[in-house]
Order: structure tokens, then sequence, then C-alpha cells
């Protein structure tokens, strides 16, 4: 598990409860496109789910919906059952120790109706990445949709100045790491078999990739 000097580092707020600013931030644009695309009923698992801000807010707004919250992190997965012990619902699962770039994990929890996934692609390898991608689409059942949010290159380019200066320093601290394309993110889960169904450009610069599982591979 890499540990990386980032702008937004999260910190202990009360307890072992830490907490992410840009996920405060964020989390209302997320929901609102979450809103358009998620399944009416279903399980959803978040990978690299952080501090539990976005899982615990999202499982009261979507309470049709059974939350899996998942980490790597021990620090964030105490962080996630504290928050979930704050406010308990009964369509939010326990938190489990999972590693997405690790190859097999979609065996053991899926199939899932959805996957929701927030800024981690950029700080993990190609490799490791490619692994992720074949392994959320193999979580999915059927027609799950996976939903996918962070900063990316387009048309293999930095857009902004801010973004060219997070990943030179992303790259400074590990060369293997870094933005990834988001046409290449879509034409890989095109393979796997999970097609594009929406981009959106979120604030900050952002995207948010819409994919669904169109059949077996």
């Amino acid at each position: 598990m890499r540990r990386l000097s980032l702008p937004d580092s999260t910190a202990p707020a009360d307890g072992p409860i830490r907490h992410a600013p840009s996920a405060a931030r964020n989390l209302e644009p997320i929901a609102e496109v979450l809103a358009r695309y998620l399944p009416a009923a279903g399980r959803v698992l978040e990978l690299a789910s952080g501090t539990g801000q976005h899982v615990v807010a999202l499982a009261a707004r979507f309470p049709a919906l059974h939350w899996q919250p998942s980490d790597i992190d021990p620090a964030a997965l105490a962080s996630i059952a504290a928050r979930r012990e704050q406010a308990p619902r009964a369509n939010l699962a326990p938190p489990v120790r999972l590693n997405g770039c690790a190859p097999g994990w979609a065996a053991v929890h899926g199939p899932v109706d959805g996957v929701c996934l927030t800024n981690l692609l950029h700080l993990i390898s190609q490799p490791e990445t490619d692994i992720l991608l074949a392994e959320v689409t193999a979580a999915l059942a059927p027609s799950g949709t996976f939903c996918l949010y962070g900063p990316f290159r387009r048309g293999g380019a930095l857009i902004t100045d801010g973004d060219r200066a997070f990943d030179a320093s992303l790259r400074a601290q590990d060369p293997a790491i870094g933005y990834k394309d988001i046409d290449a993110i879509a034409a890989s889960l095109a393979l796997h078999g999970a097609a594009e169904v929406a981009r959106h450009a979120m604030p900050a610069g952002n995207l948010m990739l819409i994919a669904q599982r169109t059949g077996l591979t």
C-alpha cells in the first residue's frame, strides 16, 4: 500500500473517524449523478471507501440499495466502522478488507448490481488499473453499473494547470502512478464487457464515467 503526500490527506476527526475535505465537497455532485444511473434496488459495492463519508451518506440517500463498503487500509476500515456505528442502517454492511487491485476478488465479492469508485485510478499503476477494471466488470451482475469518479487525462492530455501540477507531484513520488486517460479506461471496460453509458463533467475538472455490464465474457 503506497503512502503518498496528497493535498487532501485525511486526519483524525473524532477517535478513529477520519475526514477528507474533498469527500465532503464532491458528495452532492456525485450523489446527483448516481441517482440517475444506480438500480432501484440491489447490492452496491464501494471500492476504496476511505473515510466512509460517502458510503454512509449514500446508504441514507438510497435506502433501497444494500451498500457494501471496502478498503485495504486498516485505518480506513476503522473509520468506516466507526461512522457506521454512529449512523447504523440496515442497508449498510460492515466494511470488508478488499484490495481492488488484486486479481480474484470478483469471485468472492460478486455478483453485485453496482460498483462505485472515487478518486483512486490516479493513485495506482497501469497494471493495477488493468486488474481493477477486469475485476470490476467480472463482479458486476448482468446489466450491473460501474460509476467511476476522478481526475483524468482527456485525449491523452492534461487539461488544467492544476491537473498538470498534481500529476507531476504524483509521478515524482512514484513514476508508476498518475492520471489515466478517460478514453483508454472506457476502451478497457468495453473489452471486458462493460459499455460506456455516459460521461459527466464534474466540479474541479473531474469526470464521472458510467458503464454497464453488457453480457458475460
